[in-house]
């Protein structure tokens, strides 16, 4: 089985257009969640928080110099993401449109973010619109695909909120399994009124700012993003800038509730050790958890239950959805880049808006920014339906 290193990233999130823009707002406990949703109409405007990249479509289409017809937000924002990887990895056009580079892109919403859209073609006698091959998940890395011209293996992850973090070990495997050379992975995800409004339904949504791990947790707050890394294998680093190591990586299902993980935390726990077989360490070794942490109920006592049932006495852990919300598909690939920060930069970033602690529990996560030496970074995505991952990057 090869080694395998990340030698590029690309992000844009609600604090940040680049990994560079990003990091800062991490190390200045930037918060981007604000009660202003202009994308859409929608009734929730200024009365729920959302994270919202700073970048409307109008802008995204002309930096991206799209022409195309049909293309959807979460589309430009995963290019837009996907470009800043590309160009920070340095691999060249040839290498780009190989047969043995794997694009697995990651993301719930494809072109949901179109809802009304959608009904109207339905209910049309015409051909229906520009956007009518666009309302399926595949539908954004068929757009990346034919935009950047790929040849190799392509697929789609959509296992909710565990979906990019499924892209990475996705394709880290086709990498170790003779499929891949190398591998673009990642995901992205728009804010839209479809995920809003079904969110909402279910009653997890926080009319406040989200607080992981909070006693007081109301539950969480939308947001929209993308992220990419490039996956090499140790062969072809030579030379190259090589941020991070991707050691570990697992996947486990609790199969317990559709919307919920179950009291013992069964999936997280199984996902986390997982993780830690492939990576041949002992809980001890893991320096820092970027945890899944939604700022729910249900998730961040379920979190730390399994957290104390594996390592005993946790290491340092925290979530940055206050930072940027949950981003859903693209989650599991943002969090990926913040822990190569981590790790790249030897500090960790603050769990904001923390108060208390939760009873049955007792953790604290990091409250502010800290400078610490950090070898092993696990990153945590729990999926609807179970579906748990975690990753696991380790200093190189």
């Amino acid at each position: 089985m090869s080694r395998i290193f990340i030698t590029g990233m690309g992000i844009v999130s609600a604090v940040g257009n680049s990994v560079a823009a990003n990091h800062e707002a991490l190390k200045a406990n930037t918060c981007g969640i604000q009660y202003k949703l202009d994308l859409f109409p929608s009734k929730y405007a200024g009365l729920l928080p959302f994270g919202l990249v700073a970048l409307s479509n109008e802008e995204l289409l002309k930096a991206l110099k799209v022409t195309e017809s049909g293309v959807t937000r979460t589309s430009l924002l995963g290019l837009y993401a996907l470009n800043e990887a590309l160009a920070d990895s340095k691999i060249s056009t040839e290498e780009i449109q190989s047969f043995d580079t794997a694009l697995i892109g990651a993301n719930t919403v494809g072109g949901m973010c179109l809802t009304d859209e959608l009904y109207n073609d339905a209910n049309a006698k015409t051909d229906g619109s520009d956007y009518l091959g666009s309302y399926d998940c595949a539908s954004v890395n068929l757009f990346l695909q034919r935009h950047l011209k790929i040849n190799g293996v392509i697929n789609t992850i959509n296992t909710a909120c565990s979906s990019s973090a499924n892209a990475i070990m996705y394709g880290a495997m086709l990498m170790n399994n003779g499929y891949a050379r190398r591998a673009i992975v990642g995901g992205t995800d728009s804010l839209a009124k479809f995920t809003i409004n079904g969110f909402n339904s279910l009653h997890i949504l926080s009319n406040e700012i989200c607080t992981p791990f909070d006693e007081g947790r109301k539950g969480l707050n939308l947001g929209e993003g993308a992220a990419w890394l490039i996956l090499e294998k140790e062969e072809d680093i030579k030379g190259k800038n090589v941020y991070a190591e991707l050691t570990g990586y697992s996947n486990a299902n609790d199969a317990y509730h559709p919307s919920s993980l179950s009291d013992e935390g069964d999936g997280p726990f199984l996902s986390m050790q997982g993780a830690l077989k492939l990576a041949k360490l002992t809980p001890d070794k893991i320096d820092f958890i970027n945890a899944h942490g939604t700022g729910t109920e249900n998730n961040d006592e379920v979190e730390s239950r399994a957290m104390i049932r594996l390592f005993g006495k946790p290491p340092a852990f925290a979530s940055t959805k206050g930072n940027v919300g949950h981003t859903l598909g693209a989650a599991g690939a943002i969090e990926a880049v913040y822990s190569i920060l981590s790790l790249q930069h030897q500090e960790v970033y603050a769990n904001l808006h923390f108060k208390n602690t939760i009873p049955s529990t007792g953790l604290t996560p990091v409250e502010w920014y800290t400078k610490m030496p950090v070898n092993h970074v696990m990153s945590n995505s729990f999926g609807f339906g179970g579906n748990c991952s975690s990753l696991i990057f380790s200093k190189v």
